[in-house]
């Protein structure tokens, strides 16, 4: 996935006036915490001792750790839907923008997983069976970017840069590229090696006719 647009330690050393409202810097501060270490690793306190902010501070805003979480998905996702929009509106063609889109994937998911890379990835596989909240936002997330992904490839096909199979419908194509690089991510990660991103950058690359 892309790199995050937004970090606490960057913010946490601006004056009053440039800082954010509390409940985005514990949100950025979680995100942080919870995409190096986990969800359930990381607890309250280190939570609020990392974001020096008051356990009543914190309640006021999220109802429980649980409820935290899914709005730490549903804030990256929002941020994430912010650079799609930004590769959308590149004055490329579709193949370019879809090269562009999976070329970032590859370039930050290789050689290990840190707090930079890898919400995504490090919660798809820790919290679809503990938290049904996290899960759904999760999903949500999922399905916000292969309908975008099947926007650019329709649009490929209409300008004649990616070639279009018989068949097969363009949210068919985007969830299948979508589903083989979120499993390559989880397999790179187990692996330590960056052999699944290289086999499904390939994969991707000839599907898109580069």
């Amino acid at each position: 996935m892309f790199v995050n647009t937004t970090s606490a330690n960057k913010t946490s050393n601006h004056s009053t006036t440039t800082q954010p409202d509390t409940k985005t810097h514990l949100l950025e501060v979680g995100y942080q915490l919870i995409a190096k270490k986990g969800f359930t690793a990381v607890g309250i306190k280190q939570i609020l001792d990392t974001a020096g902010v008051p356990k009543g501070s914190f309640y006021h805003y999220f109802a429980s750790k649980e409820a935290f979480g899914e709005a730490i998905i549903s804030h990256y996702f929002a941020s994430y839907k912010t650079r799609l929009d930004i590769i959308a509106h590149q004055n490329v063609d579709a193949q370019q923008k879809l090269y562009d889109y999976f070329q970032n994937w590859y370039d930050t998911q290789q050689n290990g997983c840190d707090h930079e890379k890898c919400l995504v990835v490090k919660l798809s596989a820790e919290v679809a069976d503990i938290s049904e909240p996290m899960r759904i936002s999760l999903h949500a997330g999922y399905q916000q970017t292969i309908t975008w992904l099947a926007q650019q490839i329709k649009a490929g096909w209409s300008d004649g840069s990616v070639s279009q199979p018989d068949n097969i419908a363009a949210e068919s194509v985007a969830k299948r590229l979508y589903f083989s690089w979120l499993g390559a991510s989880l397999i790179a990660k187990t692996s330590q090696t960056n052999t699944p991103l290289a086999e499904v950058w390939q994969m991707t690359t000839s599907q898109i006719g580069r």
